[in-house]
């Protein structure tokens, strides 16, 4: 009798197999490489909900390397200049010496080893679903997607490689036998630089750029995306709203409720906010230990 039932449990495992396999479906044929196609993405409230740099300095702040009072400073740093909504050669200036005082004497490891954390920790769950759709499916097609910032590159490389993405451009640092010298590698990515990046990085990899897309939230970045054939307005700023829709651009927002004013708090409007944001935050910083 035992061997009875144990035969009928075979049969049934046997039967429930073969119903699997039968309705099991093929999967979808991977599309042929698009070479010659990719999509760039900026970060900062396009791919992110706010600002990268902050996250990571926020980071850096749970782990005591930086003090939870210069965080609040660089928080209202950001929200001040957002206010003034200007850019300027001395804020440019200021952001690259912030930079600068970030990683100097740091080691590159112990900077990619940061930032992969406090990406899981903080940044995972800012990131907007439905801009990195969009970049899944320049993925499907075949094509390269890279994301192309302001942050500097070794964090734009992790968020790159957390979703799955081609890589990133992002603002480099000069290092020497693996640690920080304390100087950039020509200026913060930001504006033109990164319509440069985009045309140097083309051809290198023999991308036709009228082929090519571009996604940000900024009028800052009207040269990147004037630089492509397919440009895109995602959660855009008023300006680039207004550019997109006489240029009859497509415009995504994936924002709730207020949705062209609503950011996440702090959120930086293109690099301008970044340096201008810093710059406050570096000069309170100044002001405060002199005092």
């Amino acid at each position: 009798m035992r061997r009875f039932w144990q035969r009928a449990k075979d049969e049934d495992h046997k039967s429930a197999g073969e119903a699997a396999a039968a309705a099991a479906t093929r999967p979808a044929p991977l599309p042929d490489p698009d070479p010659a196609a990719a999509a760039f993405f900026d970060v900062d409230n396009t791919m992110m909900r706010g600002a990268s740099i902050y996250y990571f300095a926020r980071g850096l702040a749970a782990r005591k390397l930086f003090t939870m009072r210069d965080l609040a400073m660089f928080a209202w740093g950001q929200a001040a200049f957002r206010l003034r909504g200007t850019e300027n050669s001395d804020h440019i200036g200021s952001a690259k010496e912030a930079a600068l005082a970030f990683v100097a004497g740091q080691q590159v490891a112990g900077i990619v080893r940061l930032s992969e954390e406090i990406y899981d920790e903080v940044m995972a769950d800012r990131i907007w679903h439905g801009t990195r759709t969009l970049a899944l499916q320049h993925l499907d097609a075949g094509q390269q997607v890279w994301l192309v910032t302001a942050t500097p590159v070794e964090v734009a490389r992790t968020i790159a490689h957390r979703l799955g993405l081609t890589g990133a451009l992002g603002t480099v640092a000069e290092t020497s036998d693996g640690v920080y010298t304390g100087r950039l590698v020509g200026n913060l990515l930001h504006g033109p630089a990164k319509a440069e990046a985009v045309r140097a990085l083309a051809q290198r990899e023999g991308l036709d750029l009228a082929r090519c897309s571009a996604y940000s939230d900024s009028i800052n970045d009207l040269p990147m995306l004037t630089a492509v054939g397919h440009p895109h307005a995602v959660n855009p700023d008023s300006e680039l709203r207004e550019h997109a829709k006489e240029n009859g651009w497509p415009i995504h927002d994936f924002r709730t409720g207020r949705k062209v004013t609503m950011v996440a708090l702090p959120a930086a409007a293109g690099a301008g906010a970044l340096a201008g944001g810093v710059a406050a935050g570096i000069a309170l910083r100044r002001h405060y230990r002199s005092t």
